[in-house]
């Protein structure tokens, strides 16, 4: 009965909220219900949570920027992630959470929650217009038995990039404290298994072992990995911020140097100079491993690695097939490395090869922060371009009458674009101990539509009351694009290019505007920093 309560009472606030006005500046939302039709209309909905698939067009137009581009693949692909981030949304008795799998899993905590992904459900959701879920979600891992330690999970920093879009200064330094724990509670440490130490080690630098990290049965296994380090790092920084927002000297002056001392301890650590790559050193061993995984690229999604030092050598194996190149993904180990493999028999899930689209999630924020941040010449925003729309396009399933159906699952084959461990699980016959029927199917363990956002369209959040727009979209790229009804910082952004001015007759080349106010332009595809003042 309660939760009958409680469901009703989300379900009043929802339809209260999503009838309020919607700001619509350029794009008419009737043209893109035609996707959510089809994409109910294709779905066999076996687990429903809270907004079911016959208020998903509601729910959509309501909370999310629309996109206009004329990669219609891509775009069909935007609009199916926000369809199953809707799906992942559940109400419980201690608020909203953001679940990983629809269906119920022994490995899951309180909710059927996993902390491995978190940090990705709230960069993907920081742009749904209603703040209600994610501030929920925060309170949960923090205050109500999320178990925030059971995977490496980079809550602060994720918090932080929530904040940027949606600032809400209260619920952060109400959570200061909370954090800071987590933080100790990492540097405190833990036996796994009375055989593998999780946490800060003696040098500085912490470790982990690959299932914790969410990447079982990696080549490089475990140790003190690029990920948890990085992790770390952005987690102090984030830190840092909320305690000079909430005027706590103490703490931003003890973050700041925690987060200096890892920065120079991954940098001298971490790196392997003959390799030109971040790797991960074993356990009570001074030698990093012979592999180069893409976890490597992970310091770049906080903006861990110097400039001017030579670390941006690393992005070139990116641009290899025999390196993380591949037709349907980027595969998680180096192609040329012995121990690459694709298997369908063992374990269902493996980090030894395959595409993962967490990982890729990852590398494709890290290299979007590489464009915008640093002056180098390995990597172009073409290359972003190219990587994002294979992402997008391995976003696909064969169905069983030969219709080619949007899909996102767990692991991609890389060089086939089947996703392995669906193949594996339905020649199990869905075991009820490895999850049921379709485990993967909606698989929220990554971001899409926050790589188009933030990286391919360039709405690059600020600290300040200011946006930076820096389109990834290559320069002899498309003609026309626009993003409408983003809600930043209290206001309604519209960016839009169009060559000729003939698209959206808004005027020609690049422009942004605040409630229908335009505040800047440029003839062509450029970075503009705007004041929202």
């Amino acid at each position: 009965m309660m939760k009958k309560v409680i469901a009703v009472l989300g379900l009043l606030t929802w339809l209260s909220f999503s009838a309020q006005s919607q700001s619509f500046f350029v794009l008419n939302p009737e043209r893109y219900k035609p996707y959510i039709d089809q994409f109910n209309a294709d779905d066999n909905e076996l687990y429903k949570q809270y907004i079911p698939n016959d208020s998903a067009w509601q729910f959509i137009q309501s909370n999310v920027p629309l996109l206009d581009c004329p990669d219609k693949n891509l775009e069909l692909t935007y609009y199916f992630r926000w369809w199953t981030y809707r799906k992942q949304i559940k109400a419980t008795p201690d608020g909203f959470i953001v679940t990983e799998f629809l269906p119920s899993v022994y490995w899951a905590g309180k909710h059927n929650s996993i902390s491995c992904a978190a940090a990705h459900h709230f960069y993907e959701g920081r742009w749904l217009k209603d703040t209600k879920y994610l501030n929920d979600y925060a309170n949960f891992w923090l205050r109500k038995g999320g178990d925030l330690r059971s995977y490496s999970f980079w809550i602060s920093d994720a918090l932080w990039s929530f904040h940027q879009v949606k600032p809400n200064s209260a619920l952060l330094t109400d959570l200061l404290p909370d954090l800071i724990k987590n933080y100790q509670g990492w540097e405190t440490g833990r036996m796994y298994q009375d055989k593998y130490f999780i946490g800060k080690n003696p040098d500085g630098l912490f470790s982990t072992i690959d299932d914790r990290d969410g990447m079982e049965m990696s080549i490089g296994q475990h140790g003190k990995r690029p990920t948890i380090n990085s992790y770390m790092y952005g987690d102090a920084k984030a830190i840092a911020r909320v305690a000079r927002l909430k005027g706590d000297k103490q703490s931003e002056k003890l973050f700041l140097s925690k987060a200096d001392t890892l920065q120079k301890l991954v940098l001298m650590k971490l790196w392997d100079n003959q390799s030109n790559f971040f790797k991960t050193m074993p356990y009570n061993q001074s030698k990093l491993v012979d592999v180069r995984e893409i976890l490597g690229y992970t310091p770049w999604y906080f903006k861990l690695p110097t400039q001017g030092k030579g670390y941006e050598k690393a992005w070139r194996l990116l641009l290899s097939d025999q390196g993380f190149k591949a037709p349907y993904g980027l595969t998680t180990a180096e192609q040329s490395h012995p121990k690459f493999e694709l298997t369908y028999e063992g374990h269902e899930c493996k980090w030894n090869g395959p595409s993962w689209p967490f990982s890729t999630a990852v590398t494709l924020t890290a290299m979007a922060n590489v464009l915008n941040e640093y002056e180098q010449t390995i990597i172009e925003p073409r290359d972003y371009f190219d990587q994002l729309v294979i992402y997008s396009n391995a976003h696909r399933r064969v169905s069983e009458n030969g219709r080619l159906l949007p899909w996102i699952d767990e692991v991609v084959n890389p060089y086939t674009g089947d996703w392995i461990s669906r193949t594996m699980l339905e020649s199990m016959g869905w075991r009820a101990d490895k999850g049921g029927v379709e485990r993967g199917k909606d698989y929220n363990h990554s971001t899409f539509c926050d790589l188009v956002i933030s990286g391919l369209i360039g709405i690059r959040p600020q600290d300040t009351n200011s946006i930076v727009v820096n389109p990834l979209v290559p320069a002899d790229g498309w003609d026309w694009f626009c993003l409408d009804n983003i809600t930043y910082h209290g206001k309604t952004l519209t960016v839009l290019f169009d060559r000729f001015g003939t698209k959206y007759n808004k005027g020609r080349g690049l422009l942004c505007f605040s409630n229908g106010k335009l505040l800047a332009k440029a003839e062509s595809i450029q970075k503009l920093t705007v004041s929202l003042e």
